[in-house]
């Protein structure tokens, strides 16, 4: 835009009792590309097996293989790992044969084992947040962010909820880093 048309926009926009709107619409409209990329893809599926505590197969209507699926924002004790089995069966009773709904973006869809990352909802509840609040795995942390169920966990640690029971619990990505992973 030129400079005296970029003057009037800004002009009507402080004078308009529209401000919140306006300005909305101005920042869609700049930022159109970057929404579009990480726009949410929801499908339904059914769980055929559970692998882990994070790990899912599950079909869909789309697609005639089962398709492998991480479930986003936790991590659940390795297989090996004390606390690992009880994740397990913690998923396993939740979710196998149950209809889920799958979340994802355009960002990141999947892992580096080729997983589908996903936010998987039981009956309108995120699987994710049930198994950190009930102590069954870590909210999945990266750097200093403290991960999407970081107060969940901090509950279930405080409650002393499943694997947070044992204070000598260990958080996975420590426990792959010393021990590698049991696959």
């Amino acid at each position: 835009m030129m400079k005296f048309e970029m003057n009037l926009v800004i002009k009507r926009i402080r004078t308009s009792m529209w401000l919140p709107i306006s300005l909305l619409i101005l920042l869609l409209a700049t930022h159109a590309p970057a929404f579009s990329k990480s726009a949410t893809h929801v499908r339904s599926a059914v769980v055929t097996r559970v692998v882990d505590g994070d790990t899912i197969w599950v079909k869909t209507a789309q697609r005639s293989k089962p398709l492998k699926v991480r479930i986003i924002g936790i991590d659940a004790p390795e297989a090996c790992q004390p606390g690992g089995a009880i994740s397990s069966e913690a998923l396993r009773r939740l979710l196998t044969a149950q209809a889920v709904t799958l979340s994802t973006t355009g960002a990141r869809p999947r892992d580096s084992y080729g997983r589908l990352l996903a936010k998987v909802d039981l009956r309108g509840q995120d699987v994710g947040h049930w198994m950190v609040a009930n102590g069954h795995a870590w909210s999945y942390s990266y750097r200093r962010n403290l991960g999407p169920y970081a107060m969940e966990q901090a509950q279930a640690v405080a409650a002393r909820r499943g694997l947070f029971s044992n204070h000598a619990a260990e958080n996975p990505r420590l426990f792959r880093k010393r021990h590698g992973s049991c696959y």
